[in-house]
């Protein structure tokens, strides 16, 4: 089919381009994981999982700050201390600071699961994988 070849190419990757804009953020966290782990565990201390609700499968992303040196894959911890729900672009937005946490949450734009504190510690955990 046609379709096949409106993929770009990424590197020398065959994997089609990402549409998800938070997949920067993602990919951002685990070059943050692998250089700073050690920092970021002590910081989060917990086990993170993302679901970028409009993003089908590969919105799940979860963010391990709790054991050794910390851990980011793609995919879901169904034991994660603390799973946030979110839209793409405002999970976009909020990592680049254009939409407060607490606002969004407020607003129904973010929904947390497990313990609410830990998504608090998020804003700056997200800042120092920048």
């Amino acid at each position: 089919s046609s379709r096949r070849h409106s993929f770009q190419q990424r590197g020398s990757l065959n994997c089609p381009l990402p549409s998800m804009k938070s997949q920067a953020l993602f990919d951002a966290m685990k070059a943050a994981v692998s250089t700073k782990g050690a920092d970021l565990v002590k910081m989060g201390g917990a086990v993170f999982q993302f679901n970028i609700s409009d993003a089908g499968p590969e919105g799940k992303f979860t963010l391990d700050l709790k054991n050794g040196n910390g851990a980011a894959c793609a995919g879901e911890d169904p034991k994660a201390d603390c799973t946030i729900t979110i839209a793409d672009a405002d999970m976009v937005a909020m990592a680049e600071g254009k939409l407060d946490g607490m606002q969004a949450f407020m607003g129904g734009k973010l929904k947390i699961k497990g313990n609410m504190m830990l998504a608090q510690k998020l804003q700056g955990i997200l800042e120092a994988a920048k």
